[in-house]
């Protein structure tokens, strides 16, 4: 016989949701094992079963993980109602359904994960990881010390003071200054509104890394097969086994 499986983990694994949205399909009666709706959790199958959700064959994908270096001037989304230019003409036609990890506002640039996984993804996002993501940030004006270290310590947005961050100086001038700041929130827009919230407002931004992986190499709106180890490197990151 085949390995089991439970269930939750067999559509996350096939890119369906993550275990947990999994687990909400299985519970509204969406998925069915070999013709029989399935309603409770814990449930094993292998692959020999025939799984489906909403009567749609789930079948088994290879996991797959790509890097974009996103452009400025397009939405993180694979369609848009307002016809806005998004970030599927810069991903890879592969068998796989590939989903962007997070989002980068429409002005900004840089590195974004793209996968098919979606424990990994949830994982990815979940506060409770508390995954760093680095930004370049260029703000208008010349930024002094405290106004960075302000930033580092937290600042009050939309009635909620934002954690602690790492603010790392990389060029000043009276025109403008470019930092790098290193936060593990996910607030929208939360580095423009920090930012404004100090008076100085973004010019540029551009995420530069996620974890242990970083941008380089890659021209705006080009993507890459993420290796292998860098893969176990973030699922390490976020409790997932390789």
């Amino acid at each position: 016989m085949s390995d089991q499986e439970r269930l939750h983990k067999v559509l996350a694994r096939n890119g369906i949701a993550s275990r947990r949205k999994a687990e909400e399909l299985i519970a509204n009666g969406r998925v069915s094992v070999n013709g029989e709706v399935v309603t409770q959790m814990g449930v094993k199958v292998t692959d020999e079963d025939e799984i489906r959700l909403d009567g749609e064959l789930v079948r088994a994908s290879e996991l797959m993980y790509y890097l974009l270096n996103k452009p400025t001037g397009v939405v993180t989304t694979l369609s848009d109602p307002q016809r806005r230019p998004t970030i599927k003409k810069f991903i890879p036609t592969v068998s796989a359904s590939l989903k962007p990890v997070g989002r980068l506002d429409m002005d900004t640039e840089g590195l974004l994960i793209l996968t098919n996984d979606g424990d990994f993804a949830s994982r990815m996002t979940h506060p409770r990881y508390k995954v760093e993501k680095v930004y370049q940030v260029t703000v208008k004006g010349s930024c002094p010390d405290d106004v960075l270290n302000r930033l580092e310590k937290g600042i009050m947005i939309e009635g909620r003071k934002t954690a602690p961050a790492r603010a790392q100086l990389v060029h000043r001038s009276p025109e403008a200054t470019t930092f790098l700041l290193t936060i593990h929130e996910g607030r929208n827009r939360q580095i423009r509104k920090m930012c404004d919230a100090v008076g100085f407002p973004v010019s540029a931004l551009k995420r530069t890394q996620i974890g242990p992986l970083i941008l380089k190499g890659l021209r705006a709106g080009e993507c890459r097969l993420l290796g292998k180890a860098e893969v176990d490197k973030l699922k390490k990151l976020v409790g997932l086994e390789s």
